[in-house]
């Protein structure tokens, strides 16, 4: 197991999916996890349970969007453990809905948590991590962030936009120590996938066959390179865009 011991880690949207899996991992590997999501009791209950399991964790509520949710958020690092050594970027909403149907407020709701959320957060562990020398920034982009398709349009500019942004945050502050990737996962087997499944968005069946590998991901598969990217095993890998997908985004034939 790689070892995160001791490291002050923030995870955003931590309390399920994809960002719970990632707390629970770092949690593991001997990381302090303050959890953070909108929903603050469920945080609470997140960081509870793994308190009960005998790990350092800590909660906070509050919105990614919002400017001085996210200066609390990060008061409250300062607050618990003197700083942070690990951002995870993950509070993200899903937007599938043709494009003409998009109302202004889907547009500035999808960028507000999924782009603006990134940046508020980035720069507020960033003015940590330069003047410390060290830090590592890990963003949830997509493989929509990569390549492109109907009636996703608000997702997959916020999501490419969430992979610019990390590279160049990534050359920005490479020289001061501060290591910037993102993670860009496929399909993974989480409750707002299954929500748009179930909702009739999203062809599960048409996932699966576009997918080389015939299967969802599983939301450790992402947590494990989340894990990988945090850890000195990366201390080489900055400004990349992993895609942890099956070998999707690879594949040439619809």
């Amino acid at each position: 197991m790689t070892s995160l011991q001791g490291q002050r880690a923030l995870i955003t949207g931590g309390q399920r999916g994809l960002g719970w899996a990632i707390a629970e991992t770092y949690a593991k590997a001997g990381a302090r996890v303050m959890i953070q999501d909108l929903d603050g009791k469920g945080a609470d209950e997140a960081a509870a349970g793994l308190r009960r399991a005998n790990h350092d964790a800590q909660s906070v509520g509050g919105s990614v969007a919002s400017a001085q949710d996210v200066t609390d958020m990060f008061k409250r690092m300062d607050e618990v453990w003197g700083g942070i050594d690990i951002l995870v970027n993950n509070a993200g909403v899903s937007q599938n809905k043709p494009t003409l149907e998009m109302s202004v407020e889907d547009w500035d709701r999808t960028m507000d948590v999924n782009l603006r959320g990134v940046f508020l957060c980035a720069v507020e562990a960033g003015r940590r991590m330069v003047k410390q020398k060290s830090g590592v920034i890990i963003n949830m982009s997509s493989i929509w962030g990569i390549v492109a398709g109907p009636t996703r349009v608000g997702y997959c500019v916020s999501k490419a936009g969430v992979a610019q942004m990390t590279k160049a945050l990534a050359v920005e502050w490479a020289a001061h120590g501060v290591r910037v990737n993102a993670i860009a996962p496929g399909y993974t087997e989480t409750k707002m996938l299954r929500d748009v499944i179930d909702a009739g968005r999203v062809d599960e069946q048409a996932i699966l066959r576009r997918t080389p590998m015939g299967r969802l991901a599983e939301p450790q598969e992402m947590a494990d390179m989340a894990l990988f990217l945090a850890s000195p095993q990366a201390k080489f890998v900055t400004g990349q865009i992993m895609a942890v997908d099956g070998g999707w985004t690879a594949y040439g034939y619809t």
